[in-house]
């Protein structure tokens, strides 16, 4: 997940770059189809195509459509807004996996977690203050959000698809679908890619594979509620990042509600680990 977040932060910037000249549509359809060619070498290579065959597809076709609503959003959100302004919001989406596992999978969540999301999502109140009240922040804040929340929807699934399907299927059919879902959402704005761009363009696609692959092989390996706040690490990234090729740095709202974001998020990975310790599963389904 550490890995995953880091090649994401670098995918990202480089979206961001490309969202300026192209529409939020083609750059999701690029961003996943050039992701989807690079992780067709290694099955080509050694000849196993098989572990891209999908089990369950209605689960499959339902999570690509789910990363067509997270792209595309979030592409339009850090167009208008910063990376780590972004990145900040969009952290609270393994809060609200450790929320929506309890109506999906019917996980039982104690009530210092159901404390630490609440204030999680009092520390996302805090970064929202900087942002402004124009119409632009407000549809990017907008944006933002539901490409956190239909993440969460997305890595929940995982965990379905997981006993059946491998890292590198999952992987493949989400972004296929998800790369053609954008496209055809976006046929009527499409443009043609300069050479100039096609460096940042396959920075995008190896950046994505790598980042998409580890990110299924994590939530399939371990509970949500467990990996997701690993993803923290990505505001890391983002700081440097929006500091070295934009020269934004935070601000101290910024600063003080993303660690009020990532301190909830940690205290659901230590609360779990002391459970698990003592031989206590309560997030396990109930019997």
């Amino acid at each position: 997940m550490v890995a995953a977040a880091f090649v994401f932060a670098i995918m990202d910037a480089s979206m961001k770059h490309l969202a300026a000249h192209f529409g939020a549509f083609e750059v999701a359809a690029l961003r996943c189809l050039s992701s989807v060619f690079l992780l067709c070498l290694p099955a080509g290579v050694q000849g196993s195509w098989r572990t891209l065959r999908p089990r369950s597809p209605l689960l499959h076709l339902a999570r690509g459509l789910l990363g067509v609503v997270t792209l595309t959003s979030f592409v339009y959100a850090v167009r208008l807004l910063s990376l780590a302004e972004t990145y900040s919001l969009f952290l609270c989406a393994p809060l609200l996996m450790t929320a929506l596992s309890v109506p999906i999978h019917g996980e039982r969540v104690p009530l210092r977690r159901w404390l630490a999301i609440g204030a999680g999502l009092c520390g996302v109140l805090v970064i929202l203050r900087p942002f402004g009240s124009g119409p632009g922040s407000i549809a990017a804040i907008a944006a933002a959000a539901l490409s956190a929340t239909s993440y969460a929807l997305s890595a929940l699934t995982v965990r379905t698809l997981g006993r059946e399907n491998s890292s590198a299927s999952m992987a493949f059919w989400s972004l296929l679908i998800a790369g053609i879902g954008c496209a055809i959402l976006g046929a009527g704005d499409l443009r043609a890619v300069p050479a100039r761009d096609f460096g940042w363009l396959a920075m995008v696609g190896l950046c994505g594979a790598l980042g998409q692959y580890w990110l299924t092989d994590a939530f399939r390996l371990a509970p949500p509620s467990v990996v997701g706040p690993f993803e923290y690490t990505a505001i890391l990234w983002a700081f440097a990042i929006d500091w070295l090729f934009w020269s934004v740095a935070p601000t101290r709202a910024l600063l003080l509600g993303a660690a009020i974001v990532i301190a909830s998020g940690l205290f659901v990975i230590l609360d779990e680990r002391r459970l698990a310790q003592v031989g206590v599963t309560p997030a396990s389904p109930p019997p």
